[in-house]
């Protein structure tokens, strides 16, 4: 099957000058061009062509675009690389009308839209680092589980946390050891409440994955600022490393 390049256009959405560009820069030959002149397009330039419309609406422009096409091997593998980033948009998407339907909730509820902004995401700023420590699917189903909820369990779940913080804040101040019987039981409802945050390594029984994931929080909370400052100081995020170290070393 062929189609003319007013044919292509006009049902791609597109113009037939948009095509006639990307003949000229080399992004979009047409499969044969007539003896008058007219240039025919047959499917797998088609298909070429709507990997080129999605990667513009992904953001790129024409020069990045040549350069992922052009590192495609087969078409096999284009095919599946577009499959992602349908299914990536389609998650971006979904995310979006989740954020807001919460929003029409919390205005309907009279909250403030700003409670709502801080509450709209369970680890939306942290996504790079949680894919990068445990993987894709830890963050994707965690933050489906989070954004499945209403506001008020949101804020339910945020006063959970809230009140673990302060009550490793106070086992600290008492200047209980670490490795004693009331800190640990501190680091074990703490390895719980990671327990109901589904797609975490300890969700899943992953023992030897939730080991490395108990230990690289308690790192996290003495290296970064965002987190030491929960428990007021390096200090205190110190003594909940410690105490977590020690409950991975010795009883997970």
């Amino acid at each position: 099957m062929e189609w003319t390049i007013h044919e292509l256009a006009t049902r791609a959405g597109v113009t037939s000058r948009t095509l006639r560009h990307y003949d000229r820069i080399g992004l979009l030959a047409p499969s044969r061009v007539g003896a008058n002149g007219y240039r025919y397009y047959g499917s797998a330039a088609a298909a070429r062509l709507q990997r080129i419309l999605l990667l513009r609406r992904l953001g790129l422009g024409l020069a990045a675009i040549a350069g992922v096409l052009a590192e495609e091997v087969d078409e096999f593998d284009g095919l599946r690389a577009h499959i992602e980033e349908l299914e990536g948009e389609r998650d971006r998407i979904e995310r979006q009308i989740r954020a807001a339907h919460r929003t029409l909730e919390a205005l309907r509820a009279g909250a403030e839209p700003s409670m709502d902004a801080v509450l709209s995401g369970f680890n939306d700023d942290y996504e790079h680092e949680v894919v990068e420590r445990w993987g894709e699917h830890a963050f994707r189903v965690s933050n489906d589980w989070w954004h499945a909820k209403s506001i008020e369990q949101q804020r339910a779940w945020q006063r959970d946390a809230d009140d673990l913080v302060a009550s490793w804040i106070a086992v600290w101040k008492a200047g209980v050891a670490p490795t004693a019987e009331r800190a640990q039981s501190m680091a074990a409802r703490h390895v719980r409440w990671l327990s109901a945050i589904p797609g975490t390594p300890t969700a899943e029984g992953d023992r030897e994955r939730s080991i490395l994931m108990v230990k690289g929080l308690g790192d996290m909370y003495v290296g970064d600022p965002r987190f030491s400052a929960m428990y007021q100081d390096a200090e205190g995020a110190g003594f909940v490393r410690d105490a977590l170290h020690a409950y991975a070393r010795t009883r997970m």
